[in-house]
């Protein structure tokens, strides 16, 4: 193929991408949106109900069993739970982000805290998580590690970075033992190895450490 053609072939096949994912977010939204009525209207006809807990539960039941007679899967008792969670967790539908799936908020309506919900959707939208993604960072603790930042105030040095009992943990070494330089360089060499590993093609660790050669010295 021709440099042109090459050219002319890659335009029409980014118009077709841009226009997939248009397609795929004006499709994720309306999901959502559809979720999120069928959660509004669970819950304001619980709030209707005298024995709320119970008369939610007979009625999530029946509604499941209806619907799924109708449209088929994906109006189970489990899903629609789900749903009711979504608009309690989310209860401003303009506010929303088409970026993220049914997935991503069905994980974040599991999140009790609003200050944690928001925390893990800002940070799956900035850093464009897929929902396994978001499901391991929340596993992690992302949130938690960043509630006690090192004060500026400080005199933020390598050591008391390195005091951090997270940081021990992530490399596998033990925090009581004392650690060499070398050992927790090994470390975290091993974590930058098996981290490219698994992209797959077009990423290579190239090696561990650079040679350098000067005029008096080597260095690596």
């Amino acid at each position: 193929m021709s440099l042109t053609n090459e050219i002319f072939f890659n335009t029409i096949r980014e118009v077709i991408l841009i226009s997939r994912q248009k397609v795929y977010r004006s499709v994720n939204f309306v999901l959502l949106e559809t979720y999120w009525n069928i959660g509004k209207l669970i819950v304001e006809e619980e709030q209707q109900g005298k024995g709320r807990a119970v008369y939610g539960s007979n009625l999530l039941k029946k509604l499941s069993k209806e619907l799924t007679l109708e449209f088929g899967k994906g109006f189970d008792y489990t899903n629609l739970t789900n749903m009711r969670k979504f608009y309690f967790s989310f209860p401003i539908l303009d506010a929303l982000r088409q970026e993220l799936s049914w997935t991503h908020y069905r994980i974040l309506s599991k999140i009790d805290s609003e200050e944690k919900r928001t925390f893990y959707l800002n940070e799956a939208v900035e850093n464009s998580w897929n929902s396994r993604q978001l499901e391991q960072q929340i596993k992690l603790l992302s949130f938690e590690r960043t509630l006690n930042p090192i004060s500026k105030k400080q005199n933020i040095s390598i050591h008391s970075v390195l005091k951090d009992p997270y940081i021990f943990e992530f490399l596998g070494l033990s925090n009581d033992a004392k650690n060499t330089e070398f050992q927790i360089e090994t470390a975290i060499i091993d974590h930058i190895q098996k981290f490219l590993l698994k992209f797959g093609k077009g990423f290579a660790f190239v090696a561990r450490q650079k040679h350098i050669i000067t005029d008096t010295s080597d260095f690596y």
